[in-house]
């Protein structure tokens, strides 16, 4: 994060004084800055206390699952269609978790 810094203010610098304006003035602001912090930070929490229960992989596959059930939920929702490419995205994604399912449970 830290590092990153130099970059934001070389990229994004000449916009800091528009954004402090901004948020002084905006309330909508400030609560979606808080917002978006405080979803993030629970994401967080969130993601940690799975891997303390689960195993990494475990973690990974399901963050795949997640993925694949947003970009499909959000196309639906928005009514987009999923072109060929998404669907053998989706496809595959679905069926590696499948795959890892039955393969873990075979295992067990």
């Amino acid at each position: 994060f830290l590092m990153s810094i130099p970059f934001v203010l070389a990229k994004e610098g000449s916009k800091l004084g528009q954004f402090w304006d901004l948020f002084k003035t905006s309330n909508a602001m400030k609560m979606n800055l808080i917002a978006s912090g405080l979803w993030f930070y629970g994401y967080n929490e969130l993601a940690t206390m799975t891997l303390k229960k689960t195993g990494a992989v475990t973690q990974s596959v399901a963050n795949t699952a997640k993925r694949v059930i947003v970009i499909v939920g959000v196309a639906l929702v928005l009514g987009e269609s999923l072109a060929p490419i998404k669907l053998l995205g989706c496809s595959l994604g679905i069926g590696g978790v499948l795959l890892y399912s039955i393969i873990d449970n075979f295992v067990k």
